[in-house]
């Protein structure tokens, strides 16, 4: 009875240290695949202003007919987020919150303006119903078609010369902040740098 007793004893030891050791191989396994996937940024459509070109120059009014300037030298140093939405867009709603954030965040160095079209009741009751009414809001169709905007929500990045820095679909916080750190980085896209550090690592 003793003698059975401790086989099985030994056996379960067995059995849990393979167990750790098939644990251990799983974790090394999950770190490997972080490594090889890459963080994706936001889409890049290759339509309308280029990264690197001066963005197209538009003097708006805003729902509450305030002037929105966009394009040309920012005159207080501000970056501007255009960013395409419409209120009939799910996902652009979702992203609303993390708009705010961003604000609250980069105020000091951005301008958010959230640019649509149509009747202007229907965003304004838009705007009232999501409190959106610290951002400039405007309605031009010309605007749109000029960033040739074919899917929401869409996000361009202006610098404060005026130069288009990056842009792209932003279906996520991660591909909308993807927009600012491209700025950092000196590139128009994550995409880019992660093709450029692929190619670095190639030449080593």
């Amino acid at each position: 009875m003793i003698h059975a007793l401790l086989i099985s004893q030994i056996v379960m030891w067995i059995v849990l240290l393979a167990i750790v050791v098939l644990q251990l191989a799983l974790f090394r396994q999950i770190g490997v695949l972080h490594e090889r996937i890459l963080p994706l940024g936001a889409l890049t459509i290759d339509k309308g202003p280029k990264e690197g070109e001066s963005a197209p120059t538009f003097n708006l009014l805003d729902l509450r007919r305030s002037p929105v300037a966009l394009g040309g030298t920012n005159p207080s140093g501000l970056s501007t987020l255009l960013f395409f939405l419409s209120p009939t867009c799910p996902v652009c709603k979702k992203m609303l919150p993390i708009l705010k954030s961003l604000r609250n965040r980069e105020g000091q160095h951005l301008r958010i303006v959230l640019s649509s079209d149509g009747e202007a009741d229907e965003h304004t009751r838009f705007v009232e119903s999501h409190g959106l009414g610290d951002f400039p809001y405007v309605l031009s169709q010309e605007l749109g078609m000029t960033y040739r905007v074919s899917k929401l929500p869409y996000a361009v990045l202006i610098d404060d010369a005026g130069v288009v820095r990056s842009k792209g679909l932003v279906n996520t916080r991660e591909h909308l902040e993807s927009l600012l750190e491209a700025r950092e980085l000196g590139v128009t896209s994550l995409q880019e740098y992660l093709h450029q550090r692929g190619g670095d690592r190639a030449g080593e």
